[in-house]
């Protein structure tokens, strides 16, 4: 056994129950024990043990203070070991107040080797994934200084790309995605990166501004100009000077606004709205759009020479069905974020979880993935998010189907997804058998040596 598994530490001062314990692990994990809280303490030190098997009630005291103790050592020491204790008690208090202390989980003795296995193996593939989203922040946050836009798909890659190209110039940016891919965070991105970092940033959400008013939300108003102009307003784009004016949702400007948009952008002058005095700007644009604006442009709704103009450095975001492996990143992120605004403990989320939210369809992409971590933050007692936690009215998470006769848009690896399948597949009917291998094998239709060969390839 090389531990590539893991590897796992059991503190138990009972030899037998230990050497038990140990005998069932030792074909799949790479075991170390310990007899009580000091030689626990060395293994500690010497093993960097993925888990800790950890026996609350040990000598000399036989109550629970050396068992906390080494808990609490633990934790101090900040290592990313995960804990279950064990525990004799009838009562689940000691149990409870260690999880309080930071143990992952509990079980009660007489030891269900089966139920042990489910735990162990629950809590690896756990840590797992939080070692892999830190590696993947920290290679991030070495690659790209756009730290709040998360993702490491060849499609985010890409993005990330344009936004180095395109920051130190001057060159007018669209960008193009389906709401909520994260539009405006890539138009902050570009700003953060440019010589007009120290400018303002200046927003403007077109489609939220009603007719009436955005010409003189975007240019400005004199005193007197309209019923209610009771004095003289600035406009968004003096406000952006010497900065970026990002406008989103470009494309549902009206007509009078779009000839002075592009007034502004060949000669960067325009008046206020009931002026007469010309005003120089020094604005950086940067649009957005989720519509097809060379539609608008043939039906006429668009002014061909503004599309010129505003589609010089295109940047296309991918929906979030196109970036699949960038959920996990983000779930742990919102997690993060969510449990710290409410003031409650971390939450982490179950692989059978995970896996469902990746295959949901995403029509509302980051923005739709906010709501439902946010949600879950709200409504999930316990540290643990699972399957049956999810949304389950009618829609809710509802897995995409592809349409017959094509393939969802990005490489498709027919290997890997076979190997998915396989494995849930396994999962399944050894939940269903209680960690019993030959009733699971009899459940899949395959015989014993099949499914040790399957068990050992997936490492389950």
């Amino acid at each position: 056994m090389d531990g590539a598994a893991g590897r796992i530490l059991i503190v138990d001062d009972d030899r037998h129950l230990r050497e038990q314990i140990a005998w069932s692990l030792k074909s799949d994990y790479a075991v170390t024990e310990a007899g009580d809280r000091v030689s626990g303490q060395a293994a500690l030190r010497t093993g960097h043990p993925d888990l800790v098997l950890l026996d609350l009630h040990m000598p000399p005291g036989r109550g629970v203070r050396e068992g906390m103790s080494l808990l609490q050592e633990i934790r101090d020491a900040g290592l990313d070991a995960l804990v279950i204790v064990m525990t004799g008690d009838e009562s689940k208090e000691s149990a409870l107040h260690a999880m309080e202390a930071g143990a992952y989980d509990y079980f009660r003795k007489p030891v269900e080797l089966p139920e042990l296995k489910l735990i162990i193996r629950r809590a690896l593939e756990k840590q797992r994934i939080e070692r892999e989203n830190r590696r993947l922040r920290e290679a991030l946050r070495q690659q790209t200084p756009f730290e709040e836009i998360l993702g490491q798909s060849q499609g985010m890659r890409r993005v990330f790309d344009a936004i180095r190209r395109v920051a130190g110039g001057e060159t007018t940016v669209i960008i193009r995605g389906e709401s909520g891919t994260g539009k405006e965070l890539v138009a902050r991105a570009i700003h953060g990166a440019s010589d007009r970092k120290d400018g303002p940033f200046v927003a403007v959400q077109c489609s939220a501004l009603p007719e009436t008013l955005i010409e003189s939300e975007l240019f400005g108003h004199e005193k007197g100009a309209f019923t209610g102009a009771v004095a003289t307003r600035q406009g968004r784009f003096e406000m952006a000077h010497g900065g970026t004016l990002f406008l989103d949702e470009i494309g549902t400007l009206t007509p009078a606004v779009q000839a002075k948009l592009l007034r502004v952008l060949e000669g960067r002058q325009f008046e206020r709205l009931g002026g007469k005095e010309t005003l120089r700007v020094d604005v950086r644009l940067i649009s957005a759009t989720n519509e097809d604006l060379e539609h608008r442009v043939r039906q006429g709704g668009f002014r061909e020479d503004l599309y010129y103009r505003v589609n010089v450095f295109p940047i296309v975001l991918p929906h979030l069905r196109e970036r699949r492996e960038d959920i996990p990143l983000l779930v742990d992120h919102f997690l993060k974020i969510f449990c710290k605004e409410r003031g409650v403990p971390a939450k982490s989320i179950a692989p059978e979880a995970l896996e469902r939210l990746q295959g949901h369809a995403w029509k509302g992409n980051v923005r739709e993935l906010v709501n439902v971590v946010q949600n879950l933050v709200l409504t999930t007692d316990g540290g643990r998010i699972t399957a049956a936690d999810l949304p389950a009215h009618p829609g809710a998470l509802a897995v995409e189907t592809p349409r017959p006769g094509r393939l969802d848009a990005g490489p498709t690896n027919l290997p890997a997804a076979v190997e998915r399948f396989e494995r849930q597949l396994l999962e399944q009917a050894l939940a269903q058998a209680e960690g019993v291998k030959v009733e699971a094998a009899r459940l899949l239709g395959i015989d014993k040596n099949q499914m040790m060969y399957l068990c050992r390839k997936h490492r389950l």
